[in-house]
């Protein structure tokens, strides 16, 4: 969980594209890069909820779909089990998608777990360290603003629990809202693409669909040093300062923060061309100890990366600072796939690392 930084980002730098240098880099060392695994692209978040079926109503109202091949009956899951490091439990899960605007399917997994202790963590501020969002485009966030106001299933951060216009403007536009169980969703309003004039940098369109993620970080150096340097997002500007003011508390229901954020960017996996950010907010006033959580509580989140040579990177990963959470580390599913759950070094976010079989 962050702040409206979609929108922030826009009136302060342009969207940066990869560099076509990055397609000229050496031969040996890609191959290096190869043995020592690398991440291929961001791919899900998933989110641990205490009633599958009213979180299913909820994002569908936002308009995700239910994937009717998973099945959303309780089951034992012995990957599941080794996967979370756990003991016996019963768990059913529904994976939700949305086709974005660039094309690719973006997708929430859910997942309710009985048969084991679960802290309730859903009462909690969009600062706190730890706290994870995901920021959704919608055509008109009016219209479902009041869609889910007049269903009983809008949940607003926001100041008044409006949607908030930003700096010069009188539209609102944006404004954070949670899930059933307190994950936070930033609603951003679609809007065309402008080029640069009067000094003010071109801002890129804002097309319908899930267009970034974001994690409250404790230290962005440290951050950074898992999931730039290590995961290999794109820092998309280097000049990162604090601010403050109506705009930034207003959308996350805030007074008197001060931020700061970076913006990692990740190829999209299985959508080859597509890009998407992966935002470290940092807010220098509240700044506290992370409290013990583990990834089977409710209101947890997490974020799942494809991963070429998954032992090798988890090695490099353990090296940097991950911690493993999954029993007897990779665990293969039925299908092959491989996977194995690790916490960040900075706030223990979770982070689910997996590798299809190859053809």
């Amino acid at each position: 969980m962050g702040f409206p930084a979609g929108l922030a980002r826009s009136m302060r730098i342009a969207t940066l594209c990869a560099s076509a240098a990055a397609s000229c880099v050496p031969v040996l060392a890609v191959a290096a890069d190869a043995e020592q695994g690398k991440v291929l692209g961001i791919a899900f978040v998933g989110r641990m909820v205490s009633d599958l079926d009213r979180s299913v109503a909820f994002y569908k109202a936002l308009g995700f779909s239910q994937d009717p091949a998973a099945n959303p009956r309780w089951r034992r899951d012995d990957v599941v089990e080794q996967l979370y490091g756990i003991g016996q439990v019963r768990t059913r899960m529904a994976k939700m998608y949305l086709n974005n605007a660039s094309g690719q399917r973006f997708v929430v997994y859910l997942r309710e777990l009985q048969g084991i202790p679960r802290k309730d963590l859903a009462d909690h501020t969009a600062w706190d360290p730890g706290s994870s969002h995901f920021g959704l485009v919608v055509p008109d966030a009016q219209s479902l603003w009041s869609q889910l106001q007049a269903s009983g299933l809008l949940r607003a951060r926001s100041w008044g629990g409006k949607l908030i216009a930003p700096p010069g403007q009188t539209k609102g536009m944006l404004a954070y809202i949670t899930d059933p169980d307190g994950l936070d969703i930033e609603i951003i309003d679609q809007r065309p693409a402008l080029p640069a004039q009067d000094g003010r940098p071109a801002r890129p369109a804002f097309l319908p669909g899930v267009n970034h993620v974001g994690l409250v970080v404790l230290d962005s150096d440290r951050a950074r040093a898992f999931y730039e340097k290590l995961l290999g997002g794109e820092l998309q500007s280097a000049q990162a300062p604090w601010l403050k003011g109506d705009f930034y508390d207003s959308a996350v229901g805030g007074h008197g923060n001060i931020l700061r954020f970076y913006n990692e960017s990740f190829a999209v996996a299985g959508a080859p061309g597509a890009h998407m950010h992966f935002e470290l907010v940092e807010f220098q006033n509240r700044k506290k100890p992370v409290p013990e959580y583990h990834i089977t509580d409710i209101g947890v989140g997490y974020v799942g990366f494809e991963v070429e040579g998954l032992d090798a990177f988890l090695t490099r990963a353990e090296a940097a600072g991950a911690k493993p959470v999954s029993r007897s580390g990779i665990v293969t599913m039925r299908s092959g796939t491989r996977e194995v759950m690790v916490r960040d070094p900075d706030v223990g976010g979770f982070v689910e690392l997996f590798e299809h079989p190859k053809k």
